[in-house]
């Protein structure tokens, strides 16, 4: 199928799925997905530990080989260790936990925490019940995308952690659905919880002159067509749908937060031809 053709299909799928109620959009997952879950469930096809597709409502690609790859990562840029505190913000239904379930010894510890109380739920019961040094906690936020019941604003939300708690913090395609002020209180926030020294990686759609020239050049990758000085936006219906931020922006909140940039691996998401993974993928440190 020629790309402007699928790239086409892509954007109406999007646009039919950000035109309905968050409760209808997840409703509507699962029925989707229904026939082959009941499927996998009768004939015994979805791998111990798993959820439903139905349930999964974060990212794209395989539940298990995305968690392993990103495992991969954590050890490899930011030098995860197996005795490490972790924080996952934004934990969404454990696809990052589950790999870290069989990493992490039993002087390791993990805490996530999301606004899908379904993703929550999952955790608890087929997790935590499990590893009793992984907790997972409901934060009731407001999010166009994923929660609308809850009108508690991101921009001031403090962590429910002490400071300096945490050896590593990760975000996976959390800050590509916030906006801007929530974002900067998160960065304040992450850089509070940190350990001296402590590590973290967060993905971002990340606007320099390379992308900025490359989504004009090929439009069919993805795209942020809505421009708003420092950020963009790739939808008009969902603000929070997907948001790019310029680097400078970002790079000067990390700055403001006591954050040392260690490295940065541009993704394919604006048709890159060499790239690392599909986001790009901040690492940075606090400071000793």
């Amino acid at each position: 199928m020629p790309k402007a053709k699928f790239g086409k299909q892509i954007t109406m799928k999007r646009f039919l799925y950000y035109f309905l109620p968050v409760p209808i959009r997840l409703f509507a997952r699962r029925l989707y997905f229904l026939p082959i879950d009941t499927f996998d469930c009768i004939f015994g096809k979805r791998p111990d530990g798993v959820p439903p597709r139905g349930k999964i409502f974060i990212g794209h690609g395989d539940y298990i080989k995305q968690g392993e790859k990103f495992l991969s990562y954590f050890q490899e840029l930011a030098g995860l260790q197996t005795n490490h505190s972790v924080l996952d913000v934004g934990c969404g239904i454990g696809r990052m936990a589950v790999p870290l379930t069989k990493y992490l010894d039993k002087n390791g510890s993990y805490d996530g925490f999301d606004i899908v109380k379904s993703g929550i739920d999952w955790c608890k019961k087929h997790i935590s019940s499990r590893h009793p040094n992984f907790r997972f906690q409901y934060t009731g936020l407001y999010n166009q995308l994923y929660n609308t019941s809850d009108k508690v604003d991101a921009s001031n939300f403090r962590f429910p952690y002490d400071g300096g708690k945490f050896d590593f913090v990760f975000l996976t395609s959390v800050f590509t659905h916030m906006m801007p002020a929530e974002v900067e209180n998160y960065i304040l926030e992450i850089g509070r919880v940190m350990k001296p020294g402590a590590k973290c990686l967060m993905s971002f759609f990340i606007v320099n002159c390379e992308s900025e020239d490359l989504m004009i050049k090929q439009p069919t990758h993805m795209n942020f067509p809505i421009n708003k000085g420092f950020y963009r936006l790739h939808s008009s219906q969902v603000d929070t749908a997907n948001v790019a931020y310029d680097e400078e922006w970002v790079f000067e909140k990390l700055e403001n937060a006591g954050l040392k940039m260690e490295t940065i691996k541009y993704g394919q998401w604006c048709g890159r031809q060499n790239f690392f993974d599909y986001q790009d993928l901040l690492v940075f440190s606090k400071s000793k």
